[in-house]
């Protein structure tokens, strides 16, 4: 073991290497662009150099006139594609902009698309396409003149009294705190390769969700679902950005169709910012009453999300953070304002990334202003019935998380007052946050295959965005059915296969493992059944609850055994087969026909009948330059409690990538924007700052052992999305321990210290 790949605590499987480790690191891995297809055209688009007015007239004779240009496609030849209804959730439209003009709605916006026979033809005969605007005067973000203000629903979380539990309070915190634009920047560009067959289309396109991306773009095309496959069995970065149908597809699509030949578009890195969605940037205020023993007794919080013109999209984090302690009465709202923007969508921990780092940096405050530990005051308002539902919690371990990060941290040896603590010339701080996220689970199918050889064969249409879900499938069916992984081959990403869930809101392994789990125990049952119904051989007569798989064998508790080949030899079949569909509760009992339409079903978190949440918390150690006023995070640690851990080393991965992650939310990653033009500045991944190794020397990684019986068959919660939710807040509070000064605004930089 390492601490790449912990040693299993209890309620953990073992943690087994990626079955697609080696492929990825030796290229044999394919990504949807490296999907070969006969003589292909090549694709590059044409983008609006302005945020808001109108295209007046587009010019490409200069273009049409490059050696090789097959076809240009602008809003007067692709009238015939449908216009689709934007839904936020995953698999529908990302936005509501369709068309290629004439009107313009945000910088960026596909106004053309060349197809010529080589993608540096293509390229070329791009930037010979002129355009002229009737320019307007576009609001860019918050402050801008002609922004549009709406209430971003009818009802947020409420509880009591909140304005008079404040005003009776003997301590109360009242401040606001923002978070800027993000963008998520995947290594792997936005890609589509359209391919015909007669009339069946084959979408090769990086996608969080398969049987979303067949539906809609079959929609917008105007032809049967049926004759779309969408293929994506790997996916190079998206935690969001991949979910939806954007604009480029149908016409790419469409550009196949009409030339008869494949069509390969890439898009550049700056198309990126501005064709796919993105982390919309918000403001917060919070207002936290108490008393003088810790006791919080109001929590008030109205956050501001920037959207696109048309659409409403919101994340409206409100419905999580109440949850979080024992406020007392609680008052929320959330308004979205529109500006003249490309729509934003989910980005990893959509909801609670931003509105947790305002809850817990105020909770901070609150500390400071009681005299009090920060710990002991979560421990104070810890929880176990929800303040807003009354409800109940299927299992809550925040304070084992905080008591073992904090032991791990050395969290007693820190001196309370700022600026306390230095080390030569820097100054020292120390910060703690909580993490959450709510354990979604949705609908979907599995069909497990299982050979007298002991092979099994598991076909998912699920997706692995990076986060090891092959292997945790993989494992799920090789602990079900006593063989060992190397025996089993698990087929993800094709809509060909039976539907799976978006890969988003953590739901993958909670979901996909629990309708593997029930496939495998039908074919349990039968093998069973067979083996102990028979009227001879070893297992003659036993009680089926008394038999057990392991090592391609059914074994009785007295040792006796008879190995599966004999027993599905016994049943006169060559191969045993089970689809599965699971239908969490909660999720109405059309789920699965909504599933197959392209529309995800899901439940959990606060919405079941417990309050069902991951849990962590992060400590952090900050030095901040006396003189120079860097700031680099030496150390990190977080405790995570997740329900069942499948795979220590894949879950490892991906809450030490979060953390990661939060540092760069914390301190590096902004997306710049031009207030006047309403234009991303930084559209580039040498502008746009994440962290990089010497920006992140140590970070420790605790998994807290966990059951749950009530969330899902699996036992799982879920925690792709759950590491990256608490760091920026703890940095923040540690730059404040070292400096004393608060800063509010996200990203912290040096010109904010000085």
């Amino acid at each position: 073991m390492s601490i790449a790949a912990p040693e299993p605590k209890a309620n953990m499987g073992r943690p087994e290497p990626r079955l697609d480790a080696r492929l990825k690191v030796t290229g044999e891995a394919r990504y949807p662009s490296d999907v070969p297809v006969g003589n292909p055209l090549h694709a590059v688009l044409v983008t609006s150099a302005i945020a808001k007015g109108r295209l007046d007239r587009l010019d490409t004779e200069a273009a049409r006139a490059v050696p090789g240009v097959v076809e240009i496609f602008t809003a007067e030849n692709t009238r015939e594609l449908k216009p689709l209804e934007y839904t936020p959730g995953g698999g529908g439209a990302s936005t509501s902009v369709q068309g290629l003009g004439p009107d313009i709605a945000h910088d960026g916006q596909i106004i053309a698309m060349v197809v010529a026979e080589s993608f540096e033809v293509a390229r070329e005969a791009a930037y010979k396409v002129k355009a002229t605007y009737a320019r307007e005067a576009p609001s860019a973000s918050f402050g801008a003149a002609g922004l549009d203000e709406k209430p971003a629903g009818k009802e947020f979380p409420k509880a009591g009294d909140a304005a008079a539990a404040l005003s009776a309070a003997d301590v109360v915190v009242d401040a606001e705190y923002g978070t800027p634009t993000q963008h998520h920047n995947p290594i792997e560009l936005f890609t589509t390769t359209c391919v015909w067959d007669g009339e069946h289309l084959t979408v090769h396109e990086p996608s969080q969700f398969v049987y979303g991306l067949k539906n809609s773009v079959a929609k917008r095309l105007g032809i049967d679902p049926a004759k779309v496959r969408v293929v994506s069995t790997y996916i190079g970065g998206a935690f969001g950005s991949k979910a939806q149908l954007t604009p480029r597809t149908p016409l790419v699509a469409l550009a196949a169709k009409r030339l008869g030949r494949p069509v390969k578009l890439v898009a550049s890195r700056d198309q990126g910012f501005t064709i796919a969605t993105y982390r919309a940037e918000t403001k917060h205020r919070i207002r936290l009453g108490a008393r003088r023993d810790g006791k919080i007794t109001a929590y008030t919080h109205d956050g501001r999300e920037v959207t696109s013109r048309p659409d409403a999209y919101k994340v409206a984090g409100v419905s999580d953070t109440v949850r979080l302690y024992d406020f007392g009465t609680v008052a929320t709202s959330v308004n979205v304002v529109h500006a003249d923007r490309n729509t934003p969508g989910f980005m990893r921990s959509p909801p609670v990334v931003p509105y947790v780092y305002a809850l817990e940096s105020a909770m901070d405050e609150l500390a400071v202003a009681l005299g009090m530990d920060p710990v002991e005051l979560r421990r104070i308002n810890d929880v176990t019935k929800d303040t807003v539902s009354g409800k109940s919690w299927s299992s809550r371990s925040l304070m084992k998380c905080y008591d073992e990060a904090a032991a791990a941290f050395g969290w007693s040896r820190r001196t309370a007052e700022p600026g306390s603590m230095r080390d030569g010339e820097w100054l020292v701080g120390w910060g703690c946050a909580t993490a959450c996220y709510p354990t979604h689970m949705a609908a979907t199918t599995a069909r497990v295959r299982l050979l007298p050889s002991g092979e099994v064969r598991v076909q998912v249409a699920a997706h692995d965005i990076g986060t090891g879900a092959y292997t945790v499938i993989g494992q799920t069916a090789a602990e079900r059915l006593g063989v060992p992984l190397a025996a089993v081959t698990v087929e993800l990403g094709d809509s060909d296969l039976p539907p799976g869930p978006v890969a988003g809101g953590s739901t993958t392994t909670a979901s996909t493992c629990s309708a593997v789990i029930k496939a495998c125990d039908a074919i349990r049952e039968k093998l069973v059944r067979a083996a102990s119904t028979a009227n001879d051989g070893p297992l003659a007569g036993r009680s089926p609850s008394d038999l057990s798989f392991t090592d391609g064998r059914a074994v009785a508790s007295d040792g006796a055994a008879e190995s599966v080949a004999d027993v599905m030899q016994r049943l006169g079949t060559a191969a045993l087969e089970e689809y599965a569909e699971y239908i969490p509760h909660g999720v109405q009992q059309d789920g699965i026909r909504k599933l197959y339409s392209g529309r995800a079903a899901m439940t959990g978190g606060p919405h079941g009948d417990k309050i069902m949440y991951a849990l962590g918390a992060e400590f952090v150690e900050v030095r901040v330059h006396a003189r120079t006023r860097e700031v680099r995070v030496p150390r990190a640690v977080g405790a995570f409690a997740g329900g069942r851990i499948l795979n220590p080393r894949t879950a490892h991965s991906q809450l030490m990538g979060g953390m990661i992650w939060g540092i760069g939310s914390a301190l590096h990653e902004a997306t710049e924007i031009d207030p006047r033009e309403a234009r991303y500045v930084n559209d580039n991944i040498s502008e746009y700052l994440i962290p990089v190794n010497a920006d992140v020397p140590r970070i420790d990684v605790i998994m807290v052992p966990e059951e749950d019986a009530e969330v899902n068959p699996a036992g799982v919660k879920g925690l792709g999305e759950l590491g990256n939710v608490g760091t920026a807040a703890a940095i923040a509070n540690a730059v404040y321990h070292a400096t004393g000064k608060r800063i509010r605004d996200l990203p912290i930089r040096i010109e904010d210290l000085l």
